[in-house]
């Protein structure tokens, strides 16, 4: 998907809701554990009570992983619904890889060839050559951790290295990577307060927003500081939509949830006209 292609997709549903796929055998109604894959059915309920709220959907790989065979096929089976069904959806592997190389290069078909998303989730801390992989797929975007919302991002994402922090650094340098026009970048909904800085380093770039609603962040401060003429923003909520209700009802309860998300942004979306 191009980016031009999300900017139309935001501009039509009025949304740059992005829905995080954590799903969890431990927290999903009880019911679907009688099915056959519990993991799909709970996906593909959500996404068909939300797809016309949202222009994004984020599995977080880890949630399959842990369950093996079984959840790698679950993932497969989601990603091919979303395509096959809502193809103007982006979809984003939350796989936070990050090696060099050859390595890079086998994740990055893994993930825009084989199960064809539209983007994955980068850890830079090892350079160059292990982002640059990821960059060279057509229409595909790597999405830098830049900033993220976790207490332990202090540890060292805002530590200074010649008086300029850590995360300021990485978005600088990812700039003059090959094919970095297919960057975004991770920043966190509660670091609300650095997001015009980093509109001074990447004013166009798109940013994924977690921290909406669960871990407290503000979507109006996002939209005030992050916020671009094209948008420039998909915020990210999991929980706070997916695991709303544990009952039979949990689909609907899903789709209003996102869609007091949804009006919200409309409403920031309006503030540019």
């Amino acid at each position: 998907m191009t980016t031009q292609e999300l900017v139309a997709q935001i501009h039509k549903k009025q949304s740059f809701l992005c829905i995080g796929l954590d799903t969890d055998l431990e927290k999903i109604p009880a019911f679907l554990l009688e099915e056959e894959d519990s993991i799909f059915e709970f996906n593909k309920a959500i996404i068909d009570a939300t797809h016309d709220l949202c222009v994004a959907y984020k599995p977080n790989i880890a949630f399959y992983e842990a369950y093996g065979v079984q959840g790698w096929s679950a993932l497969r089976k989601t990603i091919k619904y979303l395509n096959k069904n809502y193809p103007e959806i982006f979809t984003i592997a939350d796989a936070k890889r990050g090696d060099i190389g050859n390595t890079s290069t086998r994740y990055a078909k893994a993930f825009f060839e084989d199960l064809n998303f539209d983007s994955i989730t980068i850890a830079p801390y090892m350079g160059k050559d292990s982002v640059e992989p990821f960059l060279q797929f057509k229409d595909k975007h790597t999405i830098l951790l830049a900033l993220t919302s976790n207490e332990g991002a202090f540890d060292f994402q805002t530590k200074k290295t010649d008086n300029k922090e850590l995360y300021k650094e990485v978005l600088s340098v990812s700039t003059t990577y090959k094919g970095s026009e297919n960057l975004m970048y991770v920043v966190g909904a509660t670091k609300a307060e650095y997001l015009k800085e980093i509109r001074e380093i990447v004013p166009n770039s798109f940013l994924l927003v977690p921290g909406v609603g669960a871990q407290g962040g503000s979507l109006v401060d996002v939209c005030e500081y992050g916020m671009t003429k094209d948008i420039g923003l998909l915020i990210n909520s999991s929980r706070g939509i997916i695991y709303a209700s544990d009952q039979e009802d949990f689909a609907d309860t899903a789709r209003e949830k996102a869609k007091e998300l949804q009006e919200a942004m409309k409403k920031e979306l309006d503030k540019l006209n």
